[in-house]
């Protein structure tokens, strides 16, 4: 189980959200209005040619765990490492978030903004599709969200994790976490998220909530040239 944690955006791509999917080979992609991320079989010897007829001059894409040099076509724009972190904790004994919003498509240009101003990682206008996502509101305004992402072979990524500016140092996005990390357990799944080797403020936080880090890998974002 752990070993597919290690690729799980493959995993995810080529198995359970093929739907979302588009591509060929060893390589897809989430399809366009999804989150902007890449899976291979062998990140190792990533076939980027077999995703030509389906990225777009211009678009950029994060990728995880590849290190080769850029192909033909494609540039490296960013790299920095990241922390897959898995879920080791207790089930949560309640709600945190009884008041939490189930977001939809009515929601989706609100979580698009919100994601925007607090860069929680790569977001489209229809990530809010791939799974469960949840958001508190200050009357009509999203000041919180946190939904689900990747998911394969049991495993279901926590994402979009984020809380505006002026709500912060509430807890909202730890209630919203701990809500998803309940529903999730209660369905036999294990959580897991990703978190940026520079948020280590997040990385804490998700410590005493009860994850562990199970991998630091290569995170990047390439772009067709």
């Amino acid at each position: 189980m752990p070993a597919l944690l290690d690729n799980i955006f493959w995993h995810a791509l080529s198995g359970p959200q093929a739907g979302f999917a588009q591509g060929a080979g060893g390589a897809r992609r989430f399809a366009p209005g999804f989150s902007p991320i890449l899976g291979f079989a062998d990140p190792r010897q990533p076939d980027f040619a077999a995703l030509l007829p389906y990225c777009a001059p211009g678009e950029s894409f994060y990728t995880d765990g590849w290190t080769g040099p850029a192909p033909d076509g494609w540039c490296v724009e960013l790299e920095s490492t990241m922390f897959k972190m898995r879920w080791a904790g207790e089930l949560p004994a309640q709600d945190d978030a009884p008041e939490a919003v189930p977001l939809g498509p009515q929601h989706a240009e609100q979580a698009l903004a919100l994601a925007a101003l607090t860069r929680p990682g790569p977001f489209g206008p229809r990530t809010i599709e791939l799974g469960d996502y949840f958001g508190l509101f200050d009357g009509a305004q999203l000041i919180a969200m946190a939904g689900e992402r990747a998911f394969a072979g049991g495993w279901r990524e926590v994402s979009g994790i984020c809380t505006h500016p002026d709500a912060q140092g509430r807890g909202l996005a730890r209630r919203l976490t701990a809500t998803l990390i309940r529903r999730e357990l209660l369905r036999g799944e294990t959580p897991f998220l990703h978190v940026m080797r520079g948020n280590e403020g997040a990385r804490a936080l998700y410590r005493r909530m009860g994850f562990v880090d199970y991998l630091e890998s290569v995170v990047r974002v390439v772009r067709r040239q």
